[in-house]
């Protein structure tokens, strides 16, 4: 069984039609369940939640309410209550594609050797497609697109938290998401799956993109502008910075060498876009690991 993990947080805008799509899924429902995980909201969710439950007597559904604030505690909550051999987790914002379920199924049968994948997410604009947006940010807005083939995930690339799946025994192994790191509230924090994945990769784990496992994932435009991505840039990096002063020297000394190898990979990026006219990506991309860097810095 598949357990599917719905942690949210005042988004009674989005939350109806993320669980509908859990509905109307081509699985059938005594193959998966769906825990919503309330972190402490203070709009409507609960009534928004309980109504599906009671309007879907046929869906596996409940609700919890975290009150610990923060996304981590939300996540480890929903990994305390899921009693599937698999726990997807995505966002309250993400719209499941209709074979989503039977998709998850079948890759963790078909491949015994994988501990967790991460799925396609296909970014939905309520605005504007940002003309500073590229390939090289798509991160920013939560998206993940390695192409239509399936594929092991290398070097420093990992699953995107608004869909990842995980086998269950995982966090017996290796622990739970770090409450030190991670969102809490509205603020911009981050890292805490990241983490995992380190974790995961450390102790070679197979961690596989799969992309006919997707989502769409609705972005407003209020995640667009400067000054939200100047504060998630921030947040990035001082939740880096308390991810690796926690691991310890090494760590540390691997976290200062891969941002001096971003920090040029940044400029050299910055000339290619630059002589194409394409200035707007050119100086979002400077702008971004400046503001990634304060974060760490201070």
């Amino acid at each position: 069984m598949i357990s599917v993990i719905v942690c949210t947080y005042n988004r009674r805008e989005y939350l109806p039609d993320c669980l509908k799509h859990l509905v109307k899924q081509s699985a059938q429902h005594e193959d998966y369940e769906v825990l919503i995980i309330d972190n402490n909201s203070t709009d409507n969710t609960a009534t928004i939640a309980q109504d599906l439950i009671k309007d879907h007597p046929d869906l596996n559904a409940q609700y919890f309410c975290e009150m610990n604030q923060g996304h981590t505690y939300a996540r480890n909550r929903g990994i305390k209550e899921a009693k599937g051999e698999i726990l997807s987790f995505i966002d309250d914002d993400a719209f499941v594609d209709y074979n989503f379920i039977k998709e998850i199924q079948f890759y963790f049968k078909q491949h015994a050797e994988v501990s967790a994948i991460g799925g396609k997410i296909l970014p939905v604009y309520e605005g504007k497609h940002p003309k500073w947006m590229s390939k090289y940010l798509l991160t920013l807005v939560s998206a993940l697109d390695m192409g239509n083939s399936p594929k092991k995930f290398k070097g420093s690339k990992f699953p995107i938290g608004a869909n990842m799946a995980f086998r269950a025994d995982v966090f017996e192994k290796y622990g739970h998401f770090n409450t030190d790191l991670g969102r809490r509230g509205s603020g911009l924090e981050g890292g805490d799956e990241k983490e995992v994945f380190l974790r995961l990769k450390k102790e070679n784990e197979e961690i596989h993109y799969v992309p006919k496992v997707k989502v769409d994932h609705i972005i407003p435009e209020k995640r667009l502008t400067m000054e939200y991505i100047k504060g998630l840039g921030i947040g990035v990096g001082s939740s880096e910075k308390r991810r690796v002063t926690n691991s310890g020297f090494t760590e540390t000394m691997k976290k200062i060498i891969s941002e001096t190898i971003k920090v040029c990979a940044t400029f050299i990026l910055f000339f290619f876009y630059f002589i194409q006219g394409k200035f707007a990506q050119a100086k979002m991309l400077v702008k971004f690991r400046f503001w990634v860097l304060q974060g760490y810095l201070k």
